[in-house]
């Protein structure tokens, strides 16, 4: 909600989808800073971490709910103004915002504690907007308290890289003591690969870059190769799979499984783990004016683990 008249912030919004490569789909505007609604709060934003998702929303592989649309669904910032009726957080609190923002709760999903699943949501970042801004809203029941041993820039990637990256680990039922394969070692890749071997598994990474190699090993994997089991795809978005070979691929009673969003369960434990095996967060930080080259460098692999704007000082 916004007030004719109010104050302005700055945030960054998509305007024509399209290559980040050649064209400049994310544009630095002036907007009121939102009012909060009922059930709502209001953050003054710190930091926000960058996520695929928010690259192919720009580039238009995933089509924007709305014009305009601000990306961003790892938010950390503290609470400074409340809606009627919210009484969950307080001014000054800092909190989190992910990228679930909303269910139905009525629907069989919901009901069913499968929200990941409900037929009605709506995402930050895509149906409203998200954290590339000085301040956002967000309904209370969807935000998160954060762990006080990570500091702002550290735990914005938790929130979705994090987050994601656990539901996927929990989706391939990795018996105790068990081996993992990842391919591919980037932001939610490094956070998860902890996660398991914290858990005693044995990690094995697949990956071209010869600094995700250094990271992973550095970190505690084992190996770069791969291994054969059950696997769990994450992601909004996914090209097609036209090389899919079923002898090659899915026999020997192999499992493909996929991730849809999370519950807010999901976070909660995530964020909890996270604090308890003192996971280590790589983040390349980038300052605020700088959000459309965060984004471009993200396309072209040149992030090191995870790419985070800085809105204000962190804390």
């Amino acid at each position: 909600m916004t007030m004719a008249g109010a104050p302005t912030m700055r945030t960054w919004v998509v305007d024509e989808p399209g290559p980040v490569a050649t064209s400049n789909p994310l544009v630095e505007v002036e907007r009121p800073i939102p009012i909060p609604g009922p059930g709502q709060v209001r953050m003054r934003v710190s930091t926000c971490g960058l996520c695929r998702t928010d690259l192919h929303l720009a580039e238009g592989d995933l089509a924007p709910h709305r014009h305009g649309v601000t990306p961003g669904h790892e938010v950390v910032g503290t609470v400074d103004a409340l809606g009627a009726g919210s009484r969950r957080f307080q001014p000054g609190e800092r909190i989190g915002i992910a990228w679930l923002a909303s269910t139905c709760g009525t629907c069989r999903f919901c009901r069913g504690g499968s929200e990941n699943l409900c037929v009605a949501p709506t995402f930050t970042g895509w149906d409203h907007d998200g954290g590339f801004a000085e301040h956002v809203v967000v309904d209370e029941r969807f935000a998160y308290r954060l762990p006080d041993a990570f500091d702002d820039v550290t735990v914005a990637p938790l929130l979705c890289a994090g987050i994601i990256g656990y539901r996927a680990l929990r989706r391939a039922e990795l018996p105790s003591g068990g081996r993992l394969g990842i391919y591919g070692f980037g932001a939610s890749a490094h956070l998860t690969a902890q996660v398991a071997m914290a858990a005693g598994a044995t990690v094995h990474v697949m990956t071209r870059s010869p600094r995700a190699q250094e990271l992973a090993l550095r970190l505690g994997a084992a190996s770069a190769r791969g291994a054969d089991g059950t696997l769990a795809v994450a992601g909004i978005h996914l090209s097609e799979i036209p090389a899919l070979d079923y002898q090659r691929h899915l026999f020997e009673e192999r499992t493909l499984r996929s991730v849809t969003a999370n519950t807010r369960r999901d976070g909660e434990e995530l964020l909890a783990l996270a604090a308890e095996i003192d996971i280590e967060v790589t983040t390349t930080p980038y300052p605020f004016s700088r959000a459309d080259v965060a984004l471009a460098d993200l396309a072209a692999d040149r992030v090191d683990g995870a790419a985070v704007l800085q809105i204000a000082d962190p804390a």
